[in-house]
């Protein structure tokens, strides 16, 4: 993997000598629990796009597939270091790939099932990627016959494998799974080798290929699991791509670091969602506000509710105060709100005894191991309460961004600069204010987004907001609100304008601006894409 080593090697004496990183890999955690509960459920997985197939697997046949799967590919020239991609859903043969790419010392590049020729010709062209995995089709798309056209244009791919069919000029995925490959020579993964390569979700424009080992990964994972009470008899459920590191973290590398249960849900639908959690008995699960909205929307309206949940961590997008309110009765859950990003994991949480105050007015503190600062421009840090760049450093941030040394935004002190503003109060728990190029400055005086967004999204009629800035020759900038409304329900400018005075909001921070749409642009992990609005905006 090309990209810059030495930060990741200078960082290293420090965070072995405060036990963050443990020098474990997750095939460490494998071991032990398959060698302690065999049989136990590992995977449920259910595929419901079409006739619903359910797959359960037990931790001895994961661990036995993996090994397969990895035997396979080295009999196909893979080996360590190469870069394996895979384009799945979350499927059971996701987390299969990432524990044979582990076993094989291979870097395991998911990819997300929205990225389409354009995206993946430039992404695996950085990657130098030498296997291409993909469904046969997936939501009404021919993802084979993409992945033929993409093998004409990029010499390195030299092996593509379809799960559920065949293509030409492929193999099935099941040939992953025949017996007879040779063994893998005896040695031990390298706690420090690079194991995931994955390109950030595209909220600002062109990708940039994050890079985690597993001393990086685990040392967010342990405080993590600590905090929120979670152990080996958790039930984990997933309905986040496991493609997007909210899902491959707490969906596939968290439950076996625990030797917990993992449900994998492919397709999002609230209803499908609910029933799952209920079926297998599911304590937690985790995604961005539109999971969290739209399934309690689903048990509110149903009254089936899912008894056994007992925590939902929110994180990808900053929570609404009105929706944190309305979650926790209606599921019975503790609402987590965190913050993170693919560069380094969840790096805040609110902690499950912290009040609703906090819980709905906060993105949480940092986990331990990790540090974050709220800086003035000038790289002071900001007073109390007061708004400014948000950095953070500590265990588990990345490696470094794939052949781009000169994007990582890391100063010789180790502070990463997010690209978030935020606040923090006196002790240590931050408010996410927007991105730092979320900014609208009207007539030289800044608007504060989050809380405008927060207050039109306790509107009845308003199901989602996000707000942003349109070129103003005289002021600079305006703000224009996008929203989706509730089924049936009406929204005017002039009933905005009201709704915001009635709520004694400043006047130049009313937007000035009201468009209606059928659906916000989002990434698969629910961030907005702002940038796509402030596009729509200028046209």
């Amino acid at each position: 993997m090309d990209f810059d080593q030495g930060r990741l090697l200078a960082r290293r004496a420090a965070m072995v000598a405060r036990g963050d990183w443990r020098d474990v890999t997750l095939l460490d955690h494998l071991d032990r629990v398959v060698a302690a509960w065999p049989d136990k459920t590992a995977v449920v997985a259910f595929r419901t796009d079409g006739e619903v197939v359910e797959t359960r697997l037990s931790y001895r046949a994961l661990d036995a597939m993996a090994e397969t799967v990895a035997r396979n590919l080295a009999a196909r020239g893979v080996g360590a270091g190469d870069t394996v991609s895979f384009q799945l859903p979350n499927w059971c043969e996701f987390s299969v790939l990432h524990l044979a790419c582990l076993k094989l010392g291979a870097v395991s590049n998911p990819l997300m099932v929205i990225f389409r020729a354009r995206e993946l010709g430039f992404m695996l062209k950085l990657a130098e990627s030498k296997v291409l995995v993909v469904p046969a089709r997936f939501r009404g798309f021919d993802y084979a016959g993409m992945a033929a056209g993409l093998r004409e244009v990029l010499p390195d791919l030299r092996h593509v494998f379809v799960v559920g069919g065949q293509a030409v000029g492929a193999e099935p995925f099941s040939a992953l799974l025949a017996a007879g490959a040779p063994g893998l020579p005896a040695r031990r993964l390298s706690a420090d080798a690079v194991i995931q390569l994955l390109y950030t979700s595209g909220t600002t424009g062109e990708p940039k290929g994050v890079l985690h080992t597993s001393n990086t990964m685990l040392s967010n994972l342990v405080p993590f699991a600590e905090r929120l009470g979670l152990g080996g008899d958790d039930v984990i459920h997933m309905p986040s791509p496991m493609a997007h590191q909210l899902g491959f973290m707490y969906g596939l590398v968290l439950p076996v670091m625990l030797g917990a249960t993992a449900v994998l849900q492919d397709v999002f639908a609230a209803g499908e969602m609910a029933r799952q959690i209920v079926a297998e008995g599911a304590t937690f699960t985790m995604g961005a506000t539109p999971f969290l909205n739209d399934l309690t929307e689903h048990v509110a309206s149903s009254g089936v509710g899912t008894p056994s949940l007992r925590v939902f961590v929110s994180a990808g997008a900053p929570i609404p105060r009105a929706l944190v309110g309305k979650a926790r009765p209606t599921l019975g859950a503790a609402v987590i709100s965190a913050w993170g990003m693919s560069e380094n994991g969840a790096v805040t949480t609110t902690r499950p005894e912290d009040d609703e105050a906090r819980a709905t007015t906060t993105d949480g503190c940092a986990l331990p191991g990790m540090e974050v600062g709220v800086f003035e421009p000038d790289g002071a840090l900001a007073s109390v309460g007061a708004e400014g760049q948000l950095k953070v450093r500590g265990c588990s941030n990345f490696a470094g961004y794939l052949k781009r040394p000169e994007l990582d935004n890391t100063d010789a002190e180790g502070w990463f600069d997010t690209g978030d503003l935020a606040r923090m109060d006196g002790d240590g728990y931050i408010r996410i204010a927007g991105r730092s190029k979320d900014i609208i400055i009207r007539g030289g005086e800044n608007i504060p987004v989050v809380e405008v967004e927060g207050l039109l999204y306790r509107h009845p009629a308003v199901a989602e907001v996000a707000i942003v800035g349109v070129p103003d020759a005289r002021l600079g900038e305006r703000a224009c609100a996008y929203v989706k409304l509730r089924e049936g329900a009406e929204f005017g400018f002039a009933e905005m304008v009201a709704y915001l005075g009635a709520q004694q909001m400043a006047r130049q921070y009313i937007p000035e601006r009201l468009e209606v749409v059928a659906e916000l642009p989002r990434t698969p992990s629910g961030k907005v894409q702002k940038f796509r609005l402030r596009e729509l905006a200028r046209g």
